[in-house]
This record gives structure tokens, C-alpha cells and sequence, in this order.
């Protein structure tokens, strides 16, 4: 579970970056600056650069939240909220904490300041 539990949250990380990014930098550029300049070719460069990669992390991401979940049997309305956090800017950062707490919470071993928690491979 440790393993999974990492990828998840490297995952979840990546994906919030790349979605903060797409959102907040390269939609504004590509849609909000005037046609043919500068700015508006980087906004379109960044929108399908970041998109492509924001778009198979999340397919990742999913299916590793999803195995995680059922390994942590979480909820389901805890299930969908995480599965669904890579499509809401900023959201994913809140959730992967969330997800840390509970996993950290129900499973000590893999908590880092847990006595054990840096020696213990869960399976």
C-alpha cells in the first residue's frame, strides 16, 4: 500500500500543477490576448502541451485513486470527490490532503513520523 500510496500523491500533485497551469496561465494567453501575437501563440503552445500531459497524468491518476480506494476501502462519495479532483483547479491540492490525513489516520505505518513509518512496506 505504501507504493500506491505514493504514486498517488506524486500523481495528485502533478496533476493539480499541470490543471493550475493550463487554467490560469495558458487558457487566459490563448484566449484573453489579441490574435497572432506573441502571447496568444505561447497561450496555444501551453494549452496543448500542458493539456496532452494534464490528460494522461489524470488517466493515471485515476486509476491509481481508484485502486487506492478500494485497497483504503474509502467511501463512496470519498471515492468520487478524489476522483473527480483533477478536474477542478485547485481542488486536488485539497483533496490529496485530505487523502494523506485519512490513509495516514488508518494506516500509521506509513505515516513519517510514525516510529516505524519510514522501515515498515506494507502489501
Amino acid at each position: 500500500m505504501k507504493n500506491l500510496f505514493n504514486v498517488y500523491r506524486v500523481l495528485a500533485i502533478l496533476v493539480g500543477i499541470l490543471l493550475t497551469i493550463l487554467v490560469f496561465v495558458g487558457l487566459p494567453l490563448k484566449y484573453f490576448t489579441t490574435d497572432g501575437t506573441s502571447l496568444q501563440h505561447t497561450g496555444e503552445t501551453i494549452t496543448t502541451v500542458v493539456g496532452i500531459a494534464h490528460g494522461w497524468l489524470y488517466m493515471a491518476y485515476v486509476v491509481t485513486a481508484f485502486f487506492l480506494s478500494r485497497r483504503a476501502r474509502w467511501s463512496l462519495g470519498f471515492t468520487l470527490l478524489a476522483l473527480a479532483a483533477g478536474l477542478i483547479p485547485i481542488l486536488i491540492f485539497w483533496v490529496e490532503h485530505r487523502v494523506t490525513q485519512k490513509v495516514r489516520a488508518e494506516h500509521p505505518e506509513l505515516d513519517p513520523s510514525h516510529p516505524t513509518g519510514s522501515t515498515v512496506e506494507s502489501v
